[in-house]
């Protein structure tokens, strides 16, 4: 060969080379994970078995429906209905349980300590692990797309209701995937493994039923009337929690898989606060297309029960371990380990979504003071038995009953405690719902106050008096321990 030759063909055989780099780069970059998955995954039988069986069946539904086309006026909603029955039954059902076998195999073969030696990490493992089956999932809608779309040519449903069907169907499965992964992380012993094993089949069989069944109430009231402001809020506020949620539980499962000395309080941090304040934010929406003062006391509600049961997981941290991090992050930074700032963050949380939901009330002029009442309630009761619970755990001696499992215990325990012992004395005593026995109370209280309205203001300033009492001897309860351990 010529030099000449010889250089002319240099480019030629150099770019394979660089394209190849680059991919590698690029997968390195992503997570390498994700590739080692999807390829692993993608040479299985399982995963050509269920393609193969979703495709038969999407095609012999349309040949049904090409010949059945002219008998009913709605043929295009029918067979759009059996098209999602065959997507959602893989990507609701198999990809999820596919994915929880992926992450149960690690702890059965005894493969995770491995995975953890390659300096991912437990967060960028899930990540790839996540990822991966969600790609899969977006393959098998990539293959049923056609089908799916060949139902809007035999009349009877719109674009609109196919791409909010598909949309909330791909966020139901980042959300059963990530439940999937996150359930099995817990299962540390081979006992509790084939416990959860049944527990997922029994969920995910029922995740896919309320799946289509919730698909095909959308999909009909769709069909019956026009989309409006209120409708895209509901469609945007279902398909944020499910994939906010999914989110929250990944970080949560990563944390869980974290060492004691790395930052695992994150990630499951920033979400809750992305999730509640987001939340709030969907009913202040609400509450402006409608005016109704109801629609804040109901966000008042739901975020005290969000912030009872999601908002105990963040402040029942360890104790403190956050000299470690001081380092990386300020001493006062809340997305830092430690029961303590925990604490903190969720009360602070509490109360901005409050001011919020306060503030709307004010600009709306309403009469309702039974809504105003379960406003300014309803984060008092939370943190009350939350402030409770975090102080009792910590008085008590006994070592174990410091332990995060145990504070939430002793939670649930007040919680009942405080809900049914009332009740039952004001039954033999006066009355089942006395005002001064269910003071207390964080269900006949707020009901009481909601139906009082006015007279009911003194109720709602003696429970803020005494949570602002036992919060405030919690916060100096978790300071000791956190200046202890740090």
């Amino acid at each position: 060969m010529t030099p000449e030759a010889a250089v002319a063909a240099a480019p030629a055989e150099r770019g394979p080379d660089a394209l190849d780099r680059f991919g590698g780069r690029l997968a390195d970059a992503i997570n390498p994970l994700v590739v080692k998955e999807l390829r692993q995954h993608l040479r299985t039988r399982t995963f050509w078995v269920f393609f193969s069986l979703m495709l038969l069946a999407c095609l012999g539904i349309s040949l049904v429906a090409f010949v059945t086309v002219d008998e009913t006026e709605r043929a295009g909603m029918v067979t759009f209905f059996a098209f999602y029955v065959a997507l959602s039954g893989v990507q609701h059902f198999v990809i999820p349980y596919t994915a929880y076998r992926s992450m149960a195999r690690e702890q059965e073969d005894e493969t995770w300590v491995l995975l953890s030696l390659t300096g991912l990490g437990p967060r960028r493992i899930l990540a790839g692990k996540l990822t991966s089956f969600v790609l899969q999932g977006l393959l098998y809608a990539s293959a049923a797309a056609p089908f799916l779309l060949f139902s809007y040519y035999l009349n009877g449903i719109d674009l609109v209701t196919i791409a909010v069907a598909i949309s909330l169907g791909a966020g139901f499965q980042v959300f059963l995937v990530s439940v999937s992964v996150s359930v099995a992380t817990l299962a540390e012993t081979r006992l509790l493994r084939s416990l959860l094993h049944f527990v997922v089949l029994g969920a995910l069989g029922l995740g896919v039923t309320t799946g289509v069944s919730l698909t095909i109430a959308l999909s009909d009231e769709l069909h019956r009337r026009a989309t409006d402001a209120a409708f895209w809020l509901a469609a945007g506020s279902a398909l944020f929690a499910l994939v906010s949620t999914a989110l929250l539980l990944f970080e949560a499962a990563a944390a869980r898989l974290s060492m004691p000395t790395e930052p695992y309080a994150r990630g499951p941090r920033v979400l809750f606060v992305l999730q509640a304040l987001g939340g709030v934010a969907a009913f202040i929406i609400g509450w402006a297309l409608d005016g109704d003062a109801d629609i804040l006391s109901g966000a008042a509600v739901a975020l005290a029960c969000y912030v009872a049961f999601v908002g105990l997981f963040i402040a029942s941290d360890r104790d403190s371990m956050a000299k470690n991090h001081w380092a990386k992050a300020s001493r006062f930074s809340l997305l830092a380990p430690g029961a303590l700032r925990g604490f903190v963050l969720v009360l602070l949380t509490l109360l901005v979504g409050t001011a919020a939901l306060v503030g709307c009330f004010g600009l709306s002029g309403s009469g309702k003071e039974g809504a105003l009442n379960l406003i300014l309630a309803a984060p008092a009761y939370v943190t009350l038995y939350l402030s409770a619970s975090l102080v009792l755990a910590r008085w008590i001696p006994h070592p174990p009953w410091q332990t995060p499992a145990m504070v939430r215990l002793v939670a649930l325990g007040l919680f009942t405690v405080g809900s049914g012992v009332p009740p039952l004395v004001g039954a033999v005593v006066s009355d089942g719902d006395d005002r001064t026995l269910n003071l207390l109370n964080p269900i006949v209280g707020l009901v009481n106050v909601a139906r009082d309205g006015e007279a009911a203001l003194l109720q709602v300033a003696l429970v803020w008096s005494v949570t602002a009492l036992v919060a405030a001897v919690a916060f100096v309860t978790l300071a000791r321990k956190d200046v202890r351990w740090a």
